[in-house]
């Protein structure tokens, strides 16, 4: 792993952003690229008429009051943007031992992730953005729209970090959760954490040979993992085995194998981003 991108924003989840991203560039020598992207409406405006159905004498000095303070709000926008960076690339390099860039940008979030994910690894990103506090239940609209349209891994950022030293990667057979298992055994983020495969369901033949192909792939290697199959829905299997065995860090498919992948998010890994409170790792 070479490159990281982190979104940042002014949400009570930047900070465990930050520190993911520390984690993942301490374990894997990465860089980090911190991003906060402003809306298309915190953009200077161009020539907009803003002064509406006003009459003619007063309509000049309206307009250019309005289109002053247009611009003074994008520059505040700018501004805060830059503190949110700086003070995010400070805490990332209080951790010590890893290059930081910070990018300031104008636009879509999903648009401006696609563009430089290319040459990204993974992205890091909090679960929800700046009204956390108003959307306790909810998801974050970026988070689910990044999560949709990414190709690199997404990690989830928590609440707030805490050390990870055990992994639980959900698997159901499909092939995101395949690329998981794979991305697991290769990768030295995770060179020495102890794994454990959950496959959440009815103990059948084909799902127990899937899970000792994917035990077989981890131990190729180099990691000792548990494997169990518990029957019932995966998203209460999953979270009972999360909360019961202290898990730090759960992995898993964006989408089951029989999702459409164009339109939503699996199911159970909307609500395994909602119920649990650590950071989930997901996969296409």
């Amino acid at each position: 792993m070479s490159h990281v991108i982190a979104l940042v924003d002014g949400s009570l989840y930047a900070h465990s952003v930050c520190d993911h991203a520390a984690w993942i560039a301490g374990r894997t020598g990465a860089s980090v690229e911190l991003l906060h992207v402003l809306g298309r409406r915190e953009a200077p405006a161009a020539d907009a008429d803003l002064s509406g159905s006003i009459a003619l004498g007063a309509r000049t000095a309206l307009l250019q009051e309005l289109t002053a303070l247009d611009a003074e709000r994008a520059k505040l926008s700018q501004r805060r943007g830059r503190a949110i960076l700086e003070d995010a690339k400070a805490r990332i390099e209080s951790a010590g031992g890893c290059a930081v860039t910070t990018r300031l940008r104008f636009g879509d979030v999903v648009e401006t992730v696609a563009e430089l994910e290319a040459d990204a690894d993974m992205v890091v990103i909090g679960k929800r953005g700046e009204a956390a506090d108003f959307a306790r239940g909810h998801l974050g609209s970026n988070l689910e729209r990044v999560a949709r349209a990414s190709h690199r891994p997404v990690l989830v950022a928590a609440r707030a970090f805490r050390p990870i030293a055990r992994v639980l990667i959900a698997y159901d057979g499909g092939t995101s959760s395949m690329k998981a298992v794979d991305h697991v055994a290769r990768s030295p983020l995770f060179a020495g954490l102890a794994c454990t495969l959950l496959s959440a369901g009815p103990d059948n033949p084909e799902t127990a040979r899937g899970l000792a192909n994917a035990r077989a792939m981890l131990e190729a290697g180099g990691h000792a993992a548990e494997t169990a199959m518990v029957p019932g829905q995966p998203e209460t299997v999953i979270s009972e085995a999360v909360e019961a065995s202290g898990i730090d860090l759960l992995v898993m498919g964006a989408y089951g194998h029989s999702r459409i992948r164009s339109l939503i998010l699996g199911s159970t890994t909307t609500q395994m981003i909602q119920l649990c409170r650590i950071p989930v790792l997901l996969f296409r």
